[in-house]
């Protein structure tokens, strides 16, 4: 039997009857849609869910978006709450539309985690070529500004006739249900393909359940890997993102235990052991604690268990500096396994970890790193409490304390990008694995409030936090209006700092004087942002949008505002202003940034003699992992 249907239609209906099982629980793979129409989808994906919406077949929810981008990261946090097991579609129009969920495309690829992209495309007659918002290309006459998703996806078709439909739906499926394969998954949909009508076989829209393995690591090499560990005097382990996405926490709690290893952890993988655990000792690298750092600096072999390496992991590869040391990784992609000359073993973080256990035959490592641990914790705790200057505006890590203070064990704090993620991963005490949510692999201003939309989707009955810096907010706060339609209770803590705390910083390290980092007039006599403060008002802003907002001027008022936050039935805007100074602790750590070579400014000739110094602690990590 077939059913007649347009190509909307089938791809509407063809995911309503995909599922995803791990462990035996099932769930949808793809969740729901995520869209703003135009021209080149109102009357092919937007028809079709209008019909499904209208009778209720096939069951398959819409939500609408304001911004493309956004709608990609609302579904990537919606992807990494459920642990890469379900996701969303989003679709666009034509044009501008589409490419701009590009920028979503890159994020959710850099971080591997699944999403299904539905640009809309030119018409696949040409009969009107060229329509509105067609780049011509003279040289090739098949190319869209679609193709710039290419590089940016792992897995890209364009459906040019209906009966090509079947084939690339089963393959985007493939990829966004493979663990070691998943990222952005983007299926064009040229205009007038979308309105066509095809007899598909009954077979397609039969429900599918694609099973996602735990793939246990090859037998040989969980040998080889023992041995290297049994074989180690400081060892230590990097839990990444890996392991929370495997549901592992469990198991690396007992291999902790059982081992003695301390375990690290990086901005993905916080949370992956409680903070207080006796194994926990925080986050490691650029953005790391100086516990964590010294203990990479002397260990002679490093567990990797599901990262995949960054730079700030690896403080720019300065992080491991003991002359004979050895990287065991294991992890679900072969690629990030073999990172770093490391011994590899391939597989599911949780089936690795139990493999690996039993082979290291009862051996158990003793270390002094509690005591020092229990100090940093005691700077956080200072640094939680700021300086207690009456007057002076409060610090970030203060905020950042009395947020986390306020957070219940399964709440989740969402962020991404300025100096927040630096002192959260230093300063915050996650107790869940799903508690916090950095997105930190493509570090996008603007991720904070749309991501959080979507780990509010996937999670309903979890308090959400997002932490958003006036950057950040001032590219991206639309979303607030989606929360806000779709009866959807975020609290949002609006920090104002007046500019660009984190690259002002960063400008300052590379000799840079903070040039293009403050939010003031321009002034006519220098040139330069140095004149008064914008008469900017952010919490006006947010109120426009539909939020209630509170204005907290003080520490105090802060935690008077999230009591109230919490006891409201809807989305709430905390604004307070605050000291763009730093104010965590230090990582004692690297991060390579290039300095300017030659230069007339003092301050980056300063900057070079100090990017040097720290260039000379990098290596190469070419030493085989079994050796």
């Amino acid at each position: 039997m077939k059913q007649r249907l347009t190509v909307g239609q089938a791809v509407v209906r063809f995911l309503a009857n995909q599922w995803t099982e791990r462990d035996g629980v099932e769930q949808r793979t793809v969740a729901g849609f995520l869209g703003i129409f135009g021209h080149g989808n109102v009357a092919g994906i937007g028809q079709a869910l209008l019909q499904a919406q209208r009778t209720g077949a096939p069951d398959m929810p819409y939500r609408l978006a304001r911004n493309e981008q956004a709608m990609v990261h609302t579904a990537v946090g919606y992807a990494r709450m459920r642990n890469r097991l379900s996701t969303m579609a989003c679709t666009a129009s034509i044009g501008p539309g589409s490419t701009n969920m590009l920028t979503g495309a890159a994020l959710a690829t850099v971080n591997r985690l699944p999403v299904l992209l539905l640009p809309s495309d030119v018409f696949a007659s040409r009969a009107a070529a060229p329509v509105l918002q067609e780049l011509e290309v003279p040289a090739a006459g098949d190319v869209s500004v679609n193709d710039a998703f290419r590089p940016l996806s792992r897995f890209f078709d364009r459906i040019w006739r209906p009966e090509q439909l079947p084939q690339a739906l089963l393959s985007a499926m493939r990829v966004l249900t493979d663990p070691a394969e998943t990222g952005a998954v983007t299926l064009c949909l040229p205009q007038d393909v979308q309105t066509e009508a095809y007899d598909y076989p009954d077979e397609l829209f039969t429900k599918r359940v694609w099973h996602v393995p735990r793939q246990a690591p090859d037998p040989l090499a969980v040998e080889r890997a023992a041995a290297t560990i049994r074989g180690a005097h400081r060892p230590l382990i990097v839990a990444g993102g890996g392991v929370i996405y495997a549901e592992a926490s469990s198991a690396l709690d007992r291999f902790a235990r059982e081992t003695g290893i301390p375990v690290a952890d990086t901005q993905a993988g916080k949370g992956a052991l409680p903070w207080d655990h006796p194994n926990a000792v925080g986050g490691i690298g650029a953005t790391g604690n100086p516990v964590a750092n010294r203990l990479a600096r002397n260990a002679d072999v490093v567990i990797g268990v599901g990262t995949r390496y960054s730079d700030f992991t690896t403080a720019s590869r300065s992080a491991f500096q003991h002359p004979d040391v050895r990287f065991v990784n294991l992890n679900v992609t072969g690629f990030d396994a073999g990172k770093l000359s490391a011994l590899p073993l391939v597989g599911d973080a949780r089936a690795g970890l139990s493999a690996l256990l039993p082979a290291l035959h009862g051996r158990r490592f003793t270390g002094d790193f509690r005591d020092d641990v229990a100090a940093w914790q005691a700077a956080v705790d200072h640094a939680y409490r700021g300086r207690g200057t009456q007057g002076d505006l409060p610090t970030q890590a203060e905020v950042i304390g009395v947020v986390n203070e306020a957070c219940g064990t399964r709440d989740v704090v969402v962020q991404a990008a300025g100096s927040l993620p630096g002192d959260l991963q230093r300063l915050w005490r996650a107790r869940d694995p799903k508690q916090y949510h950095v997105e930190y692999g493509y570090s996008c201003m603007g991720f904070e409030i749309a991501g959080a939309l979507g780990i509010k989707m996937a999670e309903p009955g979890r308090e959400v936090y997002t932490l958003v810096g006036d950057g950040s907010y001032l590219m991206m706060a639309q979303e607030i209006a989606t929360a806000v339609a779709e009866h959807l209770k975020l609290i949002i803590i609006l920090v104002q700092n007046h500019g660009f705390a984190s690259i002002g910083g960063l400008s300052e390290q590379v000799g840079s004087q903070r040039f293009g980092t403050a939010y003031r007039y321009r002034n006519p006599r220098s040139g330069d942002y140095d004149g008064a403060r914008l008469p900017v008002d952010l919490a006006v802003n947010a109120e426009s949008l539909g939020a209630s907002v509170i204005r907290c001027r003080t520490i105090a008022d802060l935690v008077e505002g999230l009591k109230q936050a919490r006891e409201a039935d809807r989305l709430t805007v905390l604004h307070i202003e605050t000291d763009p100074e730093p104010s965590a602790p230090s990582a004692e750590s690297w991060w390579e940034v290039p300095v300017a070579e030659v230069a007339t400014l003092h301050s980056t000739r300063h900057a070079r003699t100090e990017y040097l110094a720290g260039k000379r602690d990098q290596r190469h990590h070419l030493r085989p992992g079994g050796l």
